[in-house]
């Protein structure tokens, strides 16, 4: 009898154990998610937004100097993730988020952009440079209205070629699902 009960209070010790390593240990927290995402828990729901907003004029800068407007970008189906490198689902959905870049990268109808939250590229650089990422990096130099970015992160918004926002996720998702990847293809061939 007294060795079921040490038995139970082992099984008990290493439950809390594993459950405080996931509340406070960051790396462990983005593991449990990248494995809750691969098992289709976190998958990106594709429905029209009911937000059908426009192509907002916000200005973007690159690591290297450069800026562009948003809307020079019209015409093409454009990819945006608001992220941070201090956010355990951003990193979480990463992985994902460049595989679909990668698959995607050669279609020159789609733009994606990392936008980094923090407008702190002396950390978004050597994150993505440290876990060999190909995404392209940015930070909004102007107002992001609230309907694009309220006050979750990560937050992934979609606008077609004509400019029209038709995808908004608040939250981590799995965008390497290939219904995501036909999806982003479909508005990059329509017409």
């Amino acid at each position: 009898m007294e060795k079921k009960k040490s038995v139970k209070y082992l099984y008990n010790a290493i439950f809390a154990s594993l459950l405080l390593a996931i509340l406070f240990v960051p790396p462990v927290k983005i593991l449990v998610i990248r494995g809750l995402m691969k098992i289709g828990l976190f998958s990106p729901d594709i429905k029209q937004t009911g937000n059908t907003a426009g192509l907002p004029a916000i200005s973007i800068e690159y690591p290297d100097g450069r800026k562009r407007e948003l809307t020079d970008f019209k015409g093409k189906v454009i990819f945006i993730n608001f992220w941070a490198t201090w956010c355990p689902p951003c990193i979480a959905e990463m992985p994902a988020i460049d595989q679909l870049h990668e698959q995607l990268k050669a279609d020159t109808n789609i733009i994606f952009l990392m936008i980094d939250a923090d407008h702190n590229f002396g950390k978004s650089i050597p994150f993505i440079q440290k876990h060999g990422y190909g995404l392209p990096l940015a930070q909004a130099n102007s107002y992001v209205p609230d309907n694009i970015l309220g006050s979750a992160l990560p937050t992934t918004v979609v606008f077609d070629k004509t400019g029209k926002m038709v995808f908004r996720h608040e939250g981590m998702a799995d965008y390497s699902d290939d219904k995501f990847a036909t999806y982003i293809k479909q508005l990059a061939n329509a017409k």
